[in-house]
């Protein structure tokens, strides 16, 4: 068997089939429920310039270090496939004015975005988020609006054994100190460190609290916990959100060595999880989604304000959740089937066929068709296979009659009907 010529880069995929189907219904919940909380859908280019991943996102995070798709234009510029979605999110708010509308800005997503990874289940180089972004409005009721969206949302899709991790990052007036205690106590425990968390010792310390590394995980569960550490107004926000999840009644765990692993995060960080329980093994956590505050990110970007900007947001893996879908074979909800078939015989016959289907479109009744056949044997075969209650035959005699042949496929029987009222009687006999 001879190699293909042309196939998919590695890591990515094409999604159609029940793939498709999955995506659709997310989509939908999506759509439905971002647009009853008032949140207006946005979509960015999915090329950016380097720098505003580069400046917002963290040259000494993976994402930028390791995983961006980057190159030179033509015209010299250095542009970048988005590897995210909020600092894209902050540029269109800076550029198009959005601090002179009214206040918050609530704005949505849902499209594809790169990393250079290592594929594996459920995570592709070009992957598919949605993600919901709140900006210039005070206060921990928007991290928490944001934090029942995302569990409404799984929730709605059937996704089970949902449980939120949380924790406070702290701000500018607690995180210095922190970060000084931190870095004092992974000195001492260098020899055990990973090499890339040696590295992290010197650009961001935090960043050996997300190490994967299992001697780096042992090594930061005895480290300083910064939750200990919050000032008076960080400590007071995060007890203000527990006490929201509280009266949501949303599942969470306090995770207090949760960081994120993006640079621009600030006070709170949540994470979405689903717990699979094996009874053989372990029960297992599969990470779905995350986000928290970033408050300086918009000044940090170019839009200077005193005290920064409120802002928080989340984003949810959908590639992760059609899989999660399609292991625990949770149903959508299938299209609409069609109980009609439209059988023709002849050139005149298929043209007004072709017009035919277009009423049937308006009237909102779907349709099944073989306009690339000729027999009537072989298409009544086709109606039969299908299901459908009718099938409506029209040959080159009816086509100049303007009529149309009605066949009922469980009796045989067949009634003759004028074109133009063809859809009003189909409507009738449905009912």
């Amino acid at each position: 068997m001879s190699k293909l010529k042309f196939q998919k880069p590695k890591g990515m995929r094409d999604i159609f089939g029940e793939d498709q189907e999955y995506l659709d219904r997310i989509y939908e919940v999506v759509k439905k429920i971002s647009t009853f909380y008032n949140f207006q859908k946005i979509d960015t280019p999915i090329l950016e310039e380097t720098e505003l991943f580069s400046k917002g996102i963290g040259l000494s995070t993976e994402v930028v270090k390791d995983q961006m798709f980057s190159f030179k234009t033509k015209g010299g510029n250095n542009l970048t496939l988005r590897p995210e979605g909020t600092a894209p999110i902050v540029r269109a708010y800076i550029e198009n004015g959005m601090k002179n509308m009214p206040s918050p800005s609530k704005l949505w997503y849902f499209g594809p975005m790169f990393r250079y990874e290592k594929p594996q289940a459920g995570r592709y180089r070009q992957f598919l988020q949605f993600g919901l972004e709140t900006l210039r409005e005070e206060g921990v009721v928007r991290d928490a609006e944001i934090i029942a969206i995302f569990y409404e949302i799984l929730k709605r899709l059937k996704i089970k054994n949902i449980i939120v991790e949380v924790n406070s990052i702290g701000s500018s007036c607690c995180r210095p100190a922190y970060i000084q205690n931190l870095s004092k106590y992974l000195k001492s425990k260098k020899q055990y460190l990973c090499p890339d968390c040696i590295k992290r010792l010197k650009t961001n310390p935090l960043r050996v609290l997300d190490c994967k590394n299992e001697k780096c995980k042992m090594i930061s569960s005895q480290a300083p916990k910064l939750i200990d550490n919050l000032c008076k107004n960080c400590h007071k926000d995060f007890k203000e959100l527990l006490e929201f999840l509280d009266e949501l009644e949303i599942p969470y765990t306090l995770n207090p060595y949760l960081v994120r692993g993006l640079d621009y995060y600030t006070e709170t960080v949540f994470e979405f999880f689903s717990i699979e329980e094996n009874l053989q093994e372990e029960s297992k956590k599969l990470a779905l989604g995350g986000g928290g505050r970033y408050d300086l990110l918009v000044d940090l970007l170019g839009e200077k304000r005193e005290g920064g900007t409120p802002a928080v947001g989340a984003a949810l893996g959908v590639d992760r959740v059609i899989e999660l879908m399609k292991e625990n074979k949770i149903e959508i909800r299938k299209k609409q089937k069609a109980k009609i078939f439209i059988a023709q015989v002849c050139a005149l016959a298929k043209r007004k066929s072709l017009k035919l289907m277009g009423e049937f479109l308006s009237a909102r009744i779907p349709v099944l068709e073989s306009f690339g056949k000729d027999s009537l044997r072989a298409q009544l075969k086709m109606a039969d296979k299908s299901e459908v209650e009718y099938t409506l035959v029209l040959g080159q005699k009816e086509a100049l009659e303007g009529v149309i042949l009605v066949r009922s496929m469980s009796t045989g029987k067949q009634t003759k009907v004028k074109l133009d009222k063809i859809v009003q009687k189909i409507k009738k006999m449905l009912k």
